[in-house]
């Protein structure tokens, strides 16, 4: 009816979903970013998480935290849970979704790769290090979402731009192995990986600094913009 419309501008959009039981991340999931990187494709999905305290909405600021000099982006694919299960086949996985959103997997490389013992948890998981949106889009309306180009870009220049279908484990794979291991239920978050492209690996590498504007965007999902301060 148009009722209940209002103008993009007087509203400000939250993460489409704010607060899941579960954010759980995927490394080393894309053949060019293992390249760039110049170590082997895994054999089994690489899982790590990320507090759900990390999330912001799609438009909403990156707090560089004082403690890292090394925070860098990762343009992801994140899919969503809509439906309980565990030991799940990948046959039926995709039925256990319910859409997906775009996500910037934050890193503080220093954290992840040096400091704590070289656990990623602490590097990944600073507040604000889990920017999502703009919306969750159902299944139903993506066309192929193994075949979707996936870009970040900093400041306007373009630093990620690769497709999903360089995604080493699909998403039935990741969803059958996660499966394995803990219950999924509806709302919990699973990111996919990112493709090359990502500062650390640049030579010399390039970090986040403050006022930095970081775009990621994928092709069907939309795209969303944080500015770093």
């Amino acid at each position: 009816s148009g009722q209940y419309r209002l103008p993009r501008g007087t509203v400000r959009l939250l993460a489409p979903v704010g607060d899941p039981e579960k954010v759980i991340c995927v490394g080393l999931n894309y053949r060019d970013h293992c390249l760039e990187q110049g170590v082997k494709i895994p054999k089994e999905p690489i899982i790590f998480s990320k507090f759900p305290s990390a999330i912001i909405g799609p438009f909403d600021d990156i707090v560089h935290p004082e403690e890292s000099s090394e925070v860098d982006w990762e343009a992801e694919l994140a899919a969503v849970i809509g439906k309980k299960g565990r030991h799940i086949e990948e046959s039926s996985a995709l039925d256990h979704v319910v859409g997906f959103t775009v996500a910037n997997d934050v890193s503080a490389r220093d954290w992840q790769m040096r400091r704590n013992g070289r656990q990623w948890l602490l590097g990944k998981t600073f507040d604000t290090f889990c920017p999502l949106g703009p919306a969750l889009v159902t299944k139903e309306a993506v066309a192929d979402v193994h075949n979707l180009r996936i870009r970040c870009s900093v400041n306007g220049q373009v630093m990620q731009d690769s497709s999903t279908s360089q995604l080493i484990f699909r998403l039935p794979k990741l969803i059958a192995w996660v499966s394995r291991f803990v219950t999924l239920v509806p709302g919990d978050i699973l990111l996919t990986g990112t493709p090359p492209g990502v500062g650390v690996f640049r030579k010399p590498p390039v970090f986040l600094q403050r006022g930095d504007e970081v775009q990621c965007e994928i092709e069907e999902l939309g795209t969303i913009c944080n500015k770093v301060v």
